[in-house]
């Protein structure tokens, strides 16, 4: 169960605070940034908000001043008194703008990879119709396990994060039906991933498997029961974990 440090919703005409919503389901967009440390910094945050904008624009939500007000919003959303390992979610309709700060759950050892078949509406866009994956998700321990969608027999992403794959001291990752995110974006300019179309029939010939993303950081797993797949060892997250240990 997460636990909550903020929750606000405001008009996006005006700024003005009204009751949360969520906005899950609503034609909308969002994106979760690692808040860290005191003062609170914000992990990858222009790379966060170019993505925002950019979805916001596609999706036709985008409006005057709108980019200064979600900064202004964000930032006077941080307390300066507190020692940060949060997630900072903002999310947006045509009228309403959400933030909320979240404590982050640490991914705990023996984490496990389930497996579901499908994939996420507009996949290259961080946007609100998240029903179904909230749902799938509700069903564990969002700090033992995660969801892998399966797509006409590929491997694309989990509900939380980009999925990078190791074998032959060789990084893989899934290139499409997937929203590439911030955080692999940076640790492919740190190490040389093969951005490719993973199938499912190969997943047991990897060696490593990880989840990369704000809210998993960088996550080793340990098996994934429905194909008899267990990591072979940690060499690989090793030398990741190295341009991304915060």
């Amino acid at each position: 169960m997460a636990t909550f440090l903020l929750k606000k919703s405001y008009q996006v005409s005006n700024q003005k605070e009204i009751g949360f919503k969520d906005l899950w389901g609503s034609h909308g967009v969002f994106t979760t940034i690692r808040l860290l440390g005191q003062p609170g910094k914000l992990v990858f945050f222009k790379s966060h908000f170019k993505g925002l904008i950019k979805s916001l624009k596609k999706y036709k939500i985008h409006s005057k001043n709108i980019e200064k007000n979600i900064k202004n919003l964000i930032y006077s959303s941080i307390d300066k008194n507190i020692n940060y390992d949060h997630l900072l979610r903002v999310a947006l309709t045509n009228k309403i703008l959400s933030i909320s700060i979240r404590k982050r759950l640490k991914p705990k050892k023996n984490f496990e990879l389930k497996l579901i078949n499908y994939r996420r509406i507009d996949p290259e866009t961080k946007n609100l119709y998240y029903k179904k994956i909230l749902k799938e998700l509700s069903k564990y321990d969002p700090s033992k396990t995660d969801i892998a969608l399966v797509y006409r027999g590929k491997i694309l992403e989990t509900c939380t994060s980009n999925i990078l794959l190791f074998k032959n001291k060789k990084y893989f990752s899934p290139k499409n039906d997937c929203y590439i995110g911030n955080t692999i974006n940076y640790l492919k300019s740190k190490i040389k991933i093969s951005f490719k179309d993973i199938y499912y029939k190969d997943l047991k010939k990897f060696d490593e498997i990880m989840l990369i993303g704000s809210g998993k950081g960088i996550t080793p797993i340990k098996y994934i029961k429905e194909i008899n797949w267990k990591n072979k060892n940690n060499f690989g997250y090793r030398k990741v974990n190295k341009h991304l240990n915060f």
